[in-house]
């Protein structure tokens, strides 16, 4: 019998869904079953498999924005969902989701993947590495000035542990650096901090504007109308939260008529973003395909927390495990 077969009587099942490539589950796969000898752990890449194996699981380790109300619905021994990634949006807010449910996420391990995506988006967009690559494209010799980082204001949407990485590097490089956040507090790094009611005032003054927030419901279309209008005409905007946090017909019309210079956008609202869509056709856009966060080693910095939070949820010793977000 396979070690991922239920056996009545031997433990929980275990559910693991994620599309991602065969070498990183391979590698989650090994360092589970290392760790964890005879757990009953089954591995699926569709959603059409997870939802047949759905109701025979306790613990299910997915990426939120994977899931759906219909896979929670079937999801009727589940006691704990483990999310693969920081964002718990399409976890928490499904409507079948039971109250009973313990939700954990991995916080902590994003700071340095994500440090480095911002600043690839900002030198992407301050090189104007698109027009570079057309060039090149056309073979066009076409020499142009570009805008540095150091001098630049930049303002964080969110100050989380990802923007406390980040904020002090991007002083390092002689950059001033704002803070929008929900509560504000002295944050190291940032050279000043503003209430999401104060956010016209801080990206105001910003060259570049990046979203790191959660979707939540306060953020839900946080980037809309009236916060483009108080940007800069030759201002950024990067979004590497998610699509929810931006209205994206305002931002689109922004960007068509040039209201602001341009924008790196790593989440959108319906992902994958459908062909066709008028963010393909914009010059000043950049559009990639919500990877931010990922990077070579994201197994290998998942999997002691996923061990240990599996340690724990054996004993039920719950209330100890790593990241809790919910627990009933």
């Amino acid at each position: 019998m396979r070690a991922d077969q239920k056996v009545p009587g031997e433990g929980p099942p275990y559910l693991f869904f994620a599309k991602l490539p065969e070498r990183q589950i391979r590698r989650y796969e090994q360092g589970l079953r290392e760790a964890l000898p005879g757990i009953h752990l089954s591995f699926v890449g569709e959603a059409e498999e997870a939802e047949r194996l759905i109701p025979d699981a306790e613990v299910l380790m997915a990426f939120g924005p994977a899931l759906n109300d219909r896979l929670i619905a079937a999801g009727r021994r589940l006691k704990w969902i483990q999310a693969l990634g920081t964002g718990v949006d399409g976890i928490v807010d499904q409507p079948s989701l039971g109250p009973e449910v313990i939700i954990s996420n991995m916080r902590g391990i994003h700071g340095p993947p994500m440090a480095e995506a911002a600043l690839s988006a900002m030198l992407c967009l301050a090189r104007s590495v698109p027009r570079l690559l057309r060039n090149q494209g056309q073979q066009r010799w076409d020499r142009f000035a570009s805008q540095t980082l150091s001098g630049s204001t930049l303002a964080i949407v969110g100050s989380g542990a990802i923007a406390a990485y980040l904020a002090p590097i991007c002083k390092a490089l002689g950059m001033t650096v704002l803070g929008i956040s929900a509560a504000p507090r002295p944050v190291p790094g940032f050279d000043h901090m503003y209430s999401r009611k104060q956010a016209g005032d801080a990206v105001a003054r910003a060259d570049f504007v990046l979203l790191l927030v959660p979707s939540t419901h306060e953020t839900q279309n946080l980037v809309d109308g009236a916060f483009i209008e108080r940007m800069k005409r030759t201002a950024f905007l990067i979004n590497l939260a998610r699509g929810s946090v931006v209205h994206e017909a305002a931002l689109l019309a922004a960007l068509q008529q040039g209201r602001i210079a341009g924008a790196y956008l790593d989440t959108f609202v319906t992902e994958p973003l459908p062909p066709g869509h008028p963010f393909w056709q914009l010059d000043n856009v950049v559009i990639a395909p919500h990877a931010a966060g990922m990077f070579n080693g994201y197994a290998d910095a998942a999997l002691p927390i996923l061990v240990e939070n599996i340690r724990l949820y054996q004993r039920g010793a719950t209330t100890d495990m790593i990241n809790l977000v919910r627990h009933p």
